[in-house]
């Protein structure tokens, strides 16, 4: 069982990675690999996907009443509305994910979260990352979000199951290249987090049930405060910078950090 010095700054690191596109998935896995942390276990990953889930929701609380107030109203009338439309996008883009997930979600635990692995991942798809956003500098006319678009990003998602490549980070990649400007994208990204993290929160709430080991229930209550104001700050200031910015600082950024994992795994 991790201490509480590595709960709060495993707490943080998915506050801070979750929506950042340079995946939570490979900083959760880093300090296992290198500080030899002991496993953090499934209760943790339960707080910490509650905390991650609470900031999102709390950050669109607002449009998700509208989308529930909508869907509601067009479900009642049977008729579709922009509402009602924007719920089943999301739904038909995280299904992908979910039977990917499913599938393929032990053999990736189980053979895919190397320091190599994550290494190559965190460069490719940064690369690509990179490509997209001088792809979107150079439209001239940005498509609204529609169907064909809502699925090429659901199956980009299939992708964020294998550390290091970052789930924000590849529908934010297909949505650019798909010439969606870079707020609808992060905007469409961030909302499809919600069934995404609630449906993984669930499956390993309910294997949490059926163990027998006893939570401390303080640490995890505090991890999950930690991510969610955490998260609740990344997703702000992300989108308040996007238009300023751009993407290419975490390209930078994933550029460097692989190749000081590559050392890393060359160093051992």
């Amino acid at each position: 069982m991790i201490d509480w010095i590595q709960a709060i700054w495993l707490a943080l690191i998915q506050g801070l990675t979750e929506f950042l596109p340079i995946s939570s998935s490979a900083h959760l896995v880093i300090p296992s690999l290198i500080l030899e942390w002991p496993d953090q276990g499934l209760a943790f990953d339960v707080a910490v996907h509650v905390g991650t889930l609470t900031a999102v929701v709390a950050y669109y609380r607002g449009e998700l009443l509208t989308l529930a107030r909508g869907t509601i109203t067009g479900l009642s009338q049977r008729r579709m509305n922009e509402e009602l439309r924007m719920v089943g996008w999301l739904g038909i883009a995280s299904l992908p994910v979910a039977v990917t997930g499913f599938l393929a979600g032990d053999f990736v635990e189980g053979n895919l979260r190397s320091l190599p692995v994550i290494a190559t991942t965190t460069l490719l798809f940064g690369l690509v990352l990179g490509y997209a956003d001088r792809h979107t500098a150079g439209v001239s006319q940005f498509r609204s979000l529609a169907l064909p678009a809502a699925i090429m990003i659901g199956f980009a998602q299939m992708l964020a199951i294998v550390p290091g490549v970052s789930r924000s980070g590849v529908t934010i990649t297909a949505a650019l290249l798909l010439n969606l400007d870079r707020q609808t994208a992060a905007r469409f990204s961030f909302l499809l987090s919600i069934p995404v993290i609630a449906g993984a929160g669930s499956l390993k709430g309910w294997e949490l049930s059926q163990s027998q080991v006893a939570p401390d229930w303080w640490l995890l209550g505090i991890s999950t405060l930690v991510a969610a104001i955490t998260a609740y700050a990344c997703i702000a200031v992300f989108l308040r910078l996007l238009d300023r910015v751009g993407l290419m600082p975490f390209v930078y950024y994933r550029v460097i950090l692989s190749v000081l994992l590559l050392g890393l795994w060359l160093w051992q």
